[in-house]
């Protein structure tokens, strides 16, 4: 990139002096897709499934929205390295999982949607440092979408 480009990442004029370095560092990133007619067959072939995957306040929607905030868990636990063991270099390797109801997906007064997260899921955002996250979702086509960043500020 020359100096005279404006960097699309962050929103820096290279040419007026660049930008502060404000140390924020994406620390996981986590994407999922649902078959949305898919997820409802198993919602209705299995009635309690609804109350393993989801807490009260996110009971009740429309299948498209549940299908949503399924694919958010599933990305949060992507975006955290959920799955199964890791082994660091300097801990012994632990085997961890995610509770569903550890990951919450609430809707601001604009609508737009927002994560929780609690207990191991928290526990676990912390110790890799991430203290923000930005969410996305979308269904259409049939396909229920999350994108998640965990972000250290």
């Amino acid at each position: 990139m020359s100096d005279m480009e404006v960097d699309s990442m962050s929103g820096c004029d290279n040419a007026a002096g660049g930008c502060k370095q404000t140390g924020n560092s994406i620390i996981g990133i986590g994407v999922d897709a649902v078959d949305i007619g898919r997820f409802e067959r198993a919602l209705a072939k299995a009635p309690e499934l609804s109350e393993r995957l989801f807490v009260e306040s996110e009971r009740g929607l429309p299948a498209e929205s549940l299908a949503a905030r399924f694919a958010a868990k599933e990305a949060v636990a992507k975006a955290l390295g959920a799955a199964g063991t890791e082994p660091g270099p300097e801990e012994q390797a632990r085997p961890w999982s995610l509770s569903w109801h550890d990951v919450i997906v609430h809707n601001k007064k604009n609508g737009a949607p927002a994560l929780e997260l609690i207990g191991e899921a928290a526990t676990r955002a912390a110790a890799s440092g991430i203290n923000r996250w930005h969410i996305s979702l979308t269904h259409d086509g049939g396909m229920a979408l999350a994108f998640v960043i965990g972000e250290q500020i």
